[in-house]
């Protein structure tokens, strides 16, 4: 973001009032350089000077907390001369630990609360006679983590990237309060050893996490720090022979992760940054991602934000113009509009045993309005070197034929269209052949062919990528296998398989592009 000789507090960017959690200290701080610090410096006497009132859109409780935080968290930063002032920061803290004890119990639950507790008790332990609010934010911290992370390491939202920032934060409270000689509260390191087993399944082979329901890769280096702070105890649900982790299903295998989202998306309050994503898949080869979703587009306004919550903006199977979950009215004070309706059965079971792993997925977000439920067939190979993916449209009973007839006369009886869709990674060079096979190349050189059954078309069509960080969405391409359903069961088989010349151990020493400096206009 280019501001030259303006503030950052005039700008009027989508989402600017994110800016008011302070997000780019954590950057400015990470360079390190004279410039990223003098520059740090005058952003946040320029807030005192114009926000540090307590009123104004930086002053939810949320953005509050964050702010506190990192301003506390780079102290030293900030007051490294010239400074922002030790005096001058220390009425900011009491300011904010003012606000935050009045706002605490409208925080809404979950993570904005858990960050609330996290910068009382960061603040506590900074003010003069501070530590009884530091034990006081201590103890409730404790009983909102018992009930942020459930005893399987879940959280309500789903929201892989979430789960990160909960831990994250609770990592933080507990070094606080052991640093201060002060003894935490066991149940704020069961809660971090809860959530850690789930963050590793969900951590891709290039140690990023997977994105799902409005949840985004997580800072380079973030997800192990945290790991390594957190424990290692297990939890996990278990359907079948599958574990299912917050939801998700981990296959891997050599260099391959794919994760699949196998159980229905959240409702009610935690669907605020929701998506129809059921039985999607990301996969990534080493340290390349491959098969994406678009993303969340939370950065980039709410058009961006709606359009990545839909189906076809995930890998799978969005069917006619009907996502498997759909958005109901916005909520007045709420982020943005929860899920109305999602699925009533998601299922999610292991395959027989053999040389590799199999996953059968189904779930009937189609049921009430077309008849028909989605099935999904997954298969790693025991070398990662190739992935089956067989999907069905079917019906279940006659119940659900006479409502899939009823569609197939909306459409003139030419078949209920739908389209299987592979988003691919923006750094993914795709090539369609007159075969109907697509091959794709990683910026390592390692290639992947798709090849599609006879069953549907094969297309190559342009897809976007939101990706948190960047000034504008990134241009990427998709892979599309579309069809009608004109029977009560349609089936399409599709492989994804590594080239037949990419070796087994392939040294991958380049740079990720995608954090490369914004292309020149």
């Amino acid at each position: 973001m280019s501001v030259q000789d303006r503030s950052i507090w005039d700008l009027a960017e989508p989402e600017a009032a994110r800016l008011h959690g302070f997000g780019w200290l954590d950057d400015l701080a990470a360079q390190g350089t004279a410039s990223a610090r003098l520059l740090a410096q005058a952003w946040t006497r320029d807030w005192i000077d114009r926000e540090a009132k307590g009123t104004g859109p930086g002053w939810t409780a949320e953005l509050a907390a964050d702010r506190l935080i990192r301003c506390l968290g780079h102290s030293r930063f900030l007051l490294h001369p010239p400074g922002v002032g030790e005096d001058r920061l220390a009425r900011v803290v009491a300011v904010h630990a003012a606000f935050l004890e009045r706002r605490l119990r409208a925080a809404p639950a979950g993570r904005p609360r858990v960050a609330v507790l996290t910068s009382l008790i960061l603040a506590g332990l900074t003010l003069p006679e501070g530590r009884s609010l530091a034990l006081r934010a201590g103890r409730r911290l404790a009983e909102e983590a018992g009930r942020a992370i459930d005893p399987q390491g879940a959280i309500a939202s789903r929201n892989p990237e979430e789960l990160l920032d909960i831990a994250d934060l609770l990592v933080t409270a507990n070094r606080a309060l052991t640093g201060a000689d002060l003894v935490p509260d066991p149940a704020i390191g069961a809660a971090m050893a809860r959530a850690a087993p789930t963050l590793r399944a969900l951590r891709h082979a290039d140690g990023g996490l997977a994105r799902f329901h409005g949840g985004c890769r997580g800072a380079e280096g973030r997800l192990d720090q945290v790991l390594a702070a957190a424990g290692r105890a297990s939890a996990a649900i278990l359907r079948g022979r599958v574990t299912l982790w917050m939801g998700y299903a981990r296959l891997a295998a050599g260099r391959t992760t794919v994760i699949v989202d196998a159980a229905a998306p959240p409702t009610g309050p935690a669907s605020m940054t929701a998506h129809a994503s059921t039985l999607a898949f990301e996969l990534t080869s080493g340290r390349r991602p491959l098969v994406v979703s678009i993303g969340s587009g939370r950065i980039f306004g709410a058009r961006w934000r709606q359009a990545g919550r839909a189906t076809p903006s995930h890998s799978t199977l969005a069917l006619d113009t009907v996502s498997s979950s759909r958005l109901g009215h916005p909520v007045p004070g709420e982020d943005g509009p929860r899920l109305a309706e999602v699925p009533a059965r998601v299922l999610a079971e292991a395959g027989p045993p053999g040389e590799g792993q199999r996953i059968e997925l189904a779930h009937d977000g189609w049921r009430a309005s077309h008849g028909l439920t989605h099935a999904r067939i997954l298969e790693l190979s025991g070398d990662g070197r190739c992935l089956w993916g067989e999907d069905m449209l079917t019906t279940l009973t006659a119940a659900d034929r006479a409502v899939f007839d009823s569609a197939l006369d909306a459409a003139d009886r030419l078949g209920v269209p739908f389209a299987v869709r592979f988003h691919l990674h923006p750094d993914a060079e795709a090539d369609a052949a007159a075969d109907g096979s697509v091959t794709i190349t990683l910026p390592s050189g390692e290639e992947w062919v798709f090849s599609g059954a006879d069953e549907g078309m094969v297309a190559l069509e342009p897809s976007i990528y939101l990706e948190e960080g960047r000034l504008t969405p990134r241009s990427a391409q998709q892979i599309v296998l579309s069809g009608r359903a004109l029977q009560p069961t349609t089936r399409l088989r599709w492989t994804l398989a590594k080239g037949s010349g990419t070796p087994e151990g392939l040294r991958d020493l380049n740079p990720r592009a995608d954090w490369d400096e914004e292309d020149e206009e």
